[in-house]
């Protein structure tokens, strides 16, 4: 074969590999199996990254934050707490919610940079709103005013009301992120479903336990007061048993107005006038 035969054919050879790289299609790459591999890698590492962002608004929102509201809850559902105590319980309360914010900067930031952000779902668009409820709730406790100031009541109002409206949105938004996750991933979030759904539980029975703590501790008590009747409290205490304990306290029945004229005789003294 002379060598102007073999240049053709090498060109021609040539050629027919430019055509045929020129002709492949994107939608071949499926069934290149080093194409496979590097999709199969971007799946996983996508995968790992809406976990992480999963684990760390749930530990923010999800936990830190409804923890930081109990103890708030503790200290002010009983009456004979230690002032000391409180003070303690305070700046636990700020140090979780501080914690949680941290966090939650982190996870939105992870968010913004490593997912696509079309806002088309409803865990996006609470997602969003909820990161800048979090750092106006932020900006209000910083500007907490002492206590008897003015204002103090409606920024108590005010603080209070958005504070528990983030922490049941946060709530909510770690079911709609399960159910998020499920979607893209088709991997099942029935266990994690179960399980948070246990943890919110048992918070929201603690929360309500303590509204009645101070009142299952005083069934044991008989309350008396000087301004309730002598003869209906030795009645009360002989129907009561031996072993309770007494407590002086003001009647319930009583108020101010009938404490003034039962102390000072008022009414007796206006019927003799009269």
């Amino acid at each position: 074969m002379s060598p102007v035969s073999v240049s053709c054919l090498t060109a021609l050879s040539f050629l027919l590999q430019v055509v045929e790289c020129s002709s492949y299609k994107p939608s071949e790459a499926k069934n290149h199996p080093k194409i496979s591999i590097d999709e199969k890698h971007i799946n996983s590492q996508k995968t790992y990254e809406i976990e992480v962002h999963g684990i760390l608004l749930w530990a923010s929102m999800g936990l830190l934050m409804p923890i930081g509201i109990l103890t708030m809850r503790i200290s002010t559902s009983t009456a004979d707490f230690p002032p000391s105590k409180h003070k303690i319980l305070i700046y636990v309360h700020a140090v979780l919610q501080i914690v949680s914010v941290l966090i939650t900067t982190v996870g939105a930031v992870l968010s913004m940079i490593k997912f696509e952000n079309a806002f088309d779902n409803s865990h996006q668009r609470i997602g969003l709103a909820l990161y800048a409820a979090v750092y106006l709730q932020v900006l209000i406790g910083f500007r907490r005013p002492k206590r008897g100031s003015r204002g103090r009541s409606a920024w108590y109002l005010l603080h209070w009301l958005l504070g528990t409206t983030i922490c049941l949105f946060g709530i909510l938004n770690v079911y709609t992120g399960l159910q998020a996750y499920h979607k893209r991933t088709s991997k099942s979030t029935t266990l994690w479903t179960v399980v948070f759904a246990a943890q919110v539980s048992f918070m929201a029975i603690f929360y309500l336990f303590q509204d009645k703590w101070d009142y299952i501790l005083r069934q044991g008590v008989i309350i008396i007061s000087p301004g309730c009747d002598p003869e209906n409290s030795q009645a009360q205490l002989e129907n009561q048993v031996k072993d309770v304990v007494i407590v002086n306290e003001p009647c319930r029945k009583s108020n101010s107005l009938g404490t003034y004229f039962s102390r000072t005789n008022a009414l007796n003294k206006l019927f003799q006038l009269t």
